[in-house]
Protein backbone atom coordinates (compact mmCIF):
# COMPACT_ATOMS: atom_id res chain seq x y z
CA UNK A 1 0.00 0.00 0.00
CA UNK A 2 2.89 2.38 0.76
CA UNK A 3 4.18 2.07 -2.81
CA UNK A 4 0.71 2.60 -4.28
CA UNK A 5 0.09 5.76 -2.25
CA UNK A 6 3.48 7.07 -3.35
CA UNK A 7 2.74 6.33 -7.00
CA UNK A 8 -0.59 8.16 -6.78
CA UNK A 9 1.13 11.16 -5.20
CA UNK A 10 3.82 11.10 -7.90
CA UNK A 11 1.13 11.04 -10.61
CA UNK A 12 -0.68 13.94 -8.94
CA UNK A 13 2.61 15.86 -8.73
CA UNK A 14 3.37 15.22 -12.40
CA UNK A 15 -0.10 16.37 -13.43
CA UNK A 16 0.19 19.51 -11.28
CA UNK A 17 3.58 20.28 -12.81
CA UNK A 18 2.16 19.75 -16.31
CA UNK A 19 -0.36 22.50 -15.50
CA UNK A 20 2.53 24.75 -14.49
CA UNK A 21 4.44 23.80 -17.64
CA UNK A 22 1.49 24.80 -19.81
CA UNK A 23 1.24 28.12 -18.00
CA UNK A 24 4.98 28.78 -18.33
CA UNK A 25 4.82 27.98 -22.05
CA UNK A 26 1.93 30.38 -22.54
CA UNK A 27 3.64 33.13 -20.54
CA UNK A 28 6.90 32.77 -22.43
CA UNK A 29 5.65 32.03 -25.95
CA UNK A 30 2.10 33.31 -26.37
CA UNK A 31 1.04 35.97 -23.89
CA UNK A 32 3.81 38.48 -24.73
CA UNK A 33 2.73 38.31 -28.38
CA UNK A 34 -1.03 38.66 -27.98
CA UNK A 35 -0.76 41.21 -25.16
CA UNK A 36 1.68 43.44 -27.04
CA UNK A 37 -0.60 45.45 -29.33
CA UNK A 38 -4.23 44.43 -28.99
CA UNK A 39 -6.39 44.06 -31.03
CA UNK A 40 -3.91 43.77 -33.92
CA UNK A 41 -1.86 41.21 -31.94
CA UNK A 42 -4.87 38.95 -31.27
CA UNK A 43 -4.94 37.27 -34.69
CA UNK A 44 -3.62 33.99 -33.27
CA UNK A 45 -7.03 33.52 -31.59
CA UNK A 46 -9.07 34.33 -34.67
CA UNK A 47 -9.93 32.67 -37.93
CA UNK A 48 -10.00 29.10 -39.18
CA UNK A 49 -6.51 28.27 -37.91
CA UNK A 50 -6.71 29.97 -34.53
CA UNK A 51 -4.97 28.38 -31.58
CA UNK A 52 -7.31 26.67 -29.12
CA UNK A 53 -5.60 26.57 -25.69
CA UNK A 54 -8.80 25.33 -24.03
CA UNK A 55 -8.15 21.93 -25.62
CA UNK A 56 -5.29 21.60 -23.15
CA UNK A 57 -6.76 23.45 -20.16
CA UNK A 58 -10.22 21.85 -20.12
CA UNK A 59 -9.03 18.24 -19.55
CA UNK A 60 -5.87 18.88 -17.51
CA UNK A 61 -7.57 20.64 -14.60
CA UNK A 62 -10.13 17.88 -13.81
CA UNK A 63 -7.45 15.20 -14.19
CA UNK A 64 -5.18 17.09 -11.78
CA UNK A 65 -7.96 17.65 -9.24
CA UNK A 66 -8.93 13.96 -9.30
CA UNK A 67 -5.31 12.85 -8.88
CA UNK A 68 -4.75 15.29 -6.02
CA UNK A 69 -7.91 14.09 -4.26
CA UNK A 70 -6.87 10.46 -4.72
CA UNK A 71 -3.40 11.28 -3.38
CA UNK A 72 -5.02 12.94 -0.36
CA UNK A 73 -7.31 9.97 0.26
CA UNK A 74 -4.50 7.42 0.02
CA UNK A 75 -2.12 9.51 2.12
CA UNK A 76 -4.66 10.74 4.67
CA UNK A 77 -3.08 8.98 7.63
CA UNK A 78 0.49 9.90 6.72
CA UNK A 79 2.74 12.90 7.29
CA UNK A 80 2.08 13.87 3.67
CA UNK A 81 -1.56 14.83 4.28
CA UNK A 82 -1.04 18.51 5.16
CA UNK A 83 1.25 19.10 2.18
CA UNK A 84 -1.30 17.61 -0.22
CA UNK A 85 -4.18 19.40 1.51
CA UNK A 86 -2.39 22.76 1.32
CA UNK A 87 -1.84 22.25 -2.40
CA UNK A 88 -5.48 21.25 -2.99
CA UNK A 89 -6.81 24.28 -1.12
CA UNK A 90 -4.42 26.61 -2.96
CA UNK A 91 -5.28 25.03 -6.32
CA UNK A 92 -9.02 25.35 -5.58
CA UNK A 93 -8.54 29.05 -4.87
CA UNK A 94 -6.53 29.47 -8.09
CA UNK A 95 -9.21 27.63 -10.09
CA UNK A 96 -11.97 29.76 -8.55
CA UNK A 97 -10.13 33.00 -9.35
CA UNK A 98 -9.38 31.67 -12.83
CA UNK A 99 -13.04 30.88 -13.43
CA UNK A 100 -14.30 34.15 -11.98
CA UNK A 101 -11.71 36.60 -13.35
CA UNK A 102 -9.03 35.23 -15.67
CA UNK A 103 -11.17 33.30 -18.16
CA UNK A 104 -13.90 35.95 -18.55
CA UNK A 105 -11.33 38.74 -18.90
CA UNK A 106 -9.26 36.73 -21.37
CA UNK A 107 -12.34 35.89 -23.44
CA UNK A 108 -13.36 39.55 -23.44
CA UNK A 109 -9.90 40.60 -24.64
CA UNK A 110 -9.32 37.94 -27.31
CA UNK A 111 -12.81 38.23 -28.77
CA UNK A 112 -12.24 41.88 -29.59
CA UNK A 113 -12.90 42.77 -33.19
CA UNK A 114 -9.72 42.58 -35.26
CA UNK A 115 -8.17 45.86 -36.31
CA UNK A 116 -4.75 46.69 -37.73
CA UNK A 117 -4.37 49.45 -35.17
CA UNK A 118 -3.51 49.23 -31.49
CA UNK A 119 -6.04 50.14 -28.83
CA UNK A 120 -4.03 51.45 -25.84
CA UNK A 121 -6.82 50.66 -23.37
CA UNK A 122 -7.22 47.08 -24.63
CA UNK A 123 -3.45 46.60 -24.69
CA UNK A 124 -3.26 47.85 -21.09
CA UNK A 125 -6.00 45.39 -20.07
CA UNK A 126 -4.08 42.56 -21.76
CA UNK A 127 -0.84 43.51 -20.03
CA UNK A 128 -2.61 43.83 -16.70
CA UNK A 129 -4.10 40.36 -17.23
CA UNK A 130 -0.60 39.05 -17.99
CA UNK A 131 0.88 40.56 -14.82
CA UNK A 132 -1.88 39.13 -12.62
CA UNK A 133 -1.55 35.78 -14.33
CA UNK A 134 2.17 35.76 -13.55
CA UNK A 135 1.30 36.20 -9.87
CA UNK A 136 -1.10 33.26 -10.20
CA UNK A 137 1.68 31.21 -11.80
CA UNK A 138 4.07 32.14 -8.98
CA UNK A 139 1.58 30.89 -6.42
CA UNK A 140 1.26 27.64 -8.36
CA UNK A 141 5.04 27.20 -8.26
CA UNK A 142 4.98 27.60 -4.48
CA UNK A 143 2.22 25.00 -4.28
CA UNK A 144 4.28 22.62 -6.43
CA UNK A 145 7.21 22.92 -4.03
CA UNK A 146 4.89 22.19 -1.12
CA UNK A 147 3.44 19.15 -2.91
CA UNK A 148 6.87 17.84 -3.87
CA UNK A 149 8.16 18.41 -0.35
CA UNK A 150 5.31 16.16 0.79
CA UNK A 151 6.85 13.38 -1.28
CA UNK A 152 9.91 13.53 0.99
CA UNK A 153 7.78 12.59 3.98
CA UNK A 154 7.30 8.95 5.01
CA UNK A 155 4.48 7.04 3.38
CA UNK A 156 3.85 4.93 6.48
CA UNK A 157 0.57 5.35 8.32
CA UNK A 158 0.94 7.44 11.46
CA UNK A 159 0.51 5.52 14.68
CA UNK A 160 -1.79 6.90 17.35
CA UNK A 161 -0.09 7.81 20.56
CA UNK A 162 -1.96 6.98 23.74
Amino acid sequence: MNTFRTIVLILASISFIIVIGGAVYEHVGLVPVWASAAPASLTMFQGEYAIRPFRFWMPIHPITVVLLLLALAFNWKTERRNFILTTIVGYAIVLAVTFLYFVPELMSIIQSVYATTTDPELTQRAQSWEFRSQIRLGSMLIMAFILLFGLSKPSETLRRRY
